[in-house]
């Protein structure tokens, strides 16, 4: 697996940033019958508004399950605390699942904390460092325009995992989301 930066920032808009998110969801629902997934959702209940970058609903087994999702555009890595903040969203909202999307990285107590309370977090990053090349031991990240390599992925990791997300490659995505583990050994 390619070796990516720790100091980089994949350079996108917020609102493309928001996005694309959203577009990653869709692709990741795509199966289900009942998916919705909404841009700058406000939440109204009773101890307040909340403004939320992604909003989901999905049916599963007559259940509607919510989504909220957190778009962190940051120059230095993700805080413990801004993960705690969602954290508490999720609960004023009466919500099931929660996801902090990040152009930088995630502190350790972040990836902790979001460990322990069910929340995933995925660092969105420019496709180029998914490819590199070695010479002179210097590495570097300029795919060829024949690589077809997608602007921007998903680098999600969970335990000792990582993938990237993108277009075809959203089966982890899933199962976090809707628990449907694709096993190609059951067949």
């Amino acid at each position: 697996m390619p070796s990516i930066p720790d100091n980089i920032n994949a350079s996108i808009s917020p609102t493309d940033f928001e996005l694309l998110v959203k577009e990653f969801l869709e692709c990741a629902g795509k199966d289900l019958k009942k998916f919705k997934a909404s841009h700058n959702v406000h939440l109204l209940k009773s101890d307040g508004e909340y403004q939320i970058d992604i909003y989901a609903e999905f049916e599963v087994l007559g259940a509607t399950f919510k989504v909220l999702v957190e778009c962190k555009r940051h120059k230095s890595d993700i805080k413990r605390e801004v993960v705690q903040v969602l954290c508490d969203k999720l609960r004023a909202t009466g919500t099931q699942k929660g996801m902090l999307f990040s152009t930088s990285g995630f502190q350790s107590g972040a990836c902790k904390f979001a460990e322990e309370h069910g929340i995933a977090l995925i660092r969105v990053i420019e496709g180029r460092y998914t490819y590199v090349t070695k010479s002179n031991d210097k590495q570097t990240y300029e795919p060829p325009p024949w690589a077809d390599i997608p602007k921007y992925i998903g680098q999600y990791t969970r335990g000792a995992t990582t993938t990237f997300l993108q277009e075809g490659y959203f089966e982890d995505l899933g199962e976090f989301l809707f628990g449907n583990k694709k096993d190609s050994d059951s067949h």
